[in-house]
């Protein structure tokens, strides 16, 4: 927080948190959501969404400015619905959580796992991702997913709580285990590894075409899929109504084909691209369900931030 210490801006980044996990599950449904999109429309205003406009608007050419910001501001209300219904998720029941979930195309995932195998799943910043979860361990298998450590170490145990407390296994990116050789593991038992991939958090990230132009994007999920040899679905998750309130949609796509010539780093870089394609075709569809407030389009990144060497 600007104008607090650094030691009293965490505490009350924490405050905060630990305020929203009690209030908003103690508000009516219609009305916790009516506070975030009041919130949303107030960071749009005070000019909090310059990151989210300047990736719209390169996936959205075509758009002018006043359509432009119209999508940037219903891209706010998707993203503050997030974090409205993740403060709420620890108080639904099986019963609720299904009934704001509908899936296309898991016949293929289920088939992997009733065979004793894994999926892999490419995922990006759409729709809510922790209610797919909650979702997936209830109605589908266990999940074995990796998280950014959040700063501060406060706000990353609440979160970490927050997702193994429904029923997720959480890997830290940093700070822990290796987490490659825990994913390997983690993919030679039954279960789902969604991972979000869409930005390239370290510098081992590839370069695909995203949207018609150069993005960089994680290749961890095709490189787990190729060292174990399980499949690789594509899945994009976006907002829908339903009735007065708000549910989602998760799509899994078909698996992404693995190349038959090439060498590793070759077949990681085509299958990432493949699942680029399959996510670049949502977000053009359902942009304000992208929520993606850092940079990703190598235009944008800072010139220093190098590929690195292949593995």
């Amino acid at each position: 927080m600007r104008g607090l210490p650094a030691d009293l801006a965490a505490s009350a980044t924490v405050a905060g948190h630990r305020l929203g996990w009690a209030a908003v599950r103690r508000l009516p449904e219609r009305a916790a959501y009516r506070l975030f999109d009041a919130v949303a429309d107030v960071t749009v205003a005070r000019g909090g969404a310059a990151r989210m406009r300047a990736n719209y608007a390169r996936v959205r050419p075509e758009l002018d400015d006043a359509a432009l910001d119209a999508l940037v501001r219903e891209g706010m209300r998707s993203y503050l619905r997030y974090y409205c219904e993740a403060f709420r998720l620890p108080v639904l029941d099986r019963d609720a959580i299904l009934a704001r979930v509908r899936v296309e195309g898991d016949d293929a995932v289920r088939e992997v796992l009733d065979a004793g195998g894994s999926a892999v799943c490419f995922l990006g910043h759409l729709g809510n991702w922790d209610l797919a979860g909650a979702w997936g361990t209830q109605f589908l298998g266990p999940v074995t997913t990796v998280a950014e450590r959040l700063e501060p170490e406060e706000v990353f145990r609440e979160f970490l709580e927050f997702r193994e407390g429904l029923g997720m296994t959480i890997l830290p990116l940093t700070g822990g285990p290796e987490v490659f050789p825990a994913l390997r593991e983690a993919a030679r038992t039954p279960q789902v590894i969604p991972l979000l991939a869409d930005r390239d958090l370290t510098r081992q990230g590839v370069t695909v075409d995203f949207c018609g132009l150069p993005a960089r994007m994680a290749p961890g999920p095709a490189a787990l899929a190729l060292a174990e040899r399980r499949p690789l679905f594509p899945v994009s998750i976006r907002h829908e109504r339903r009735g007065r309130g708000w549910g989602i949609v998760i799509v899994f796509h078909p698996p992404v084909e693995v190349p038959a010539t090439g060498a590793t780093r070759e077949k990681v870089v085509a299958m990432t691209q493949a699942c680029a394609d399959v996510l670049g075709d949502a977000v053009r569809r359902y942009t304000s369900d992208w929520h993606m407030l850092q940079r990703v389009f190598v235009d944008d990144l800072d010139p220093a931030r190098a590929p690195a060497a292949a593995p």
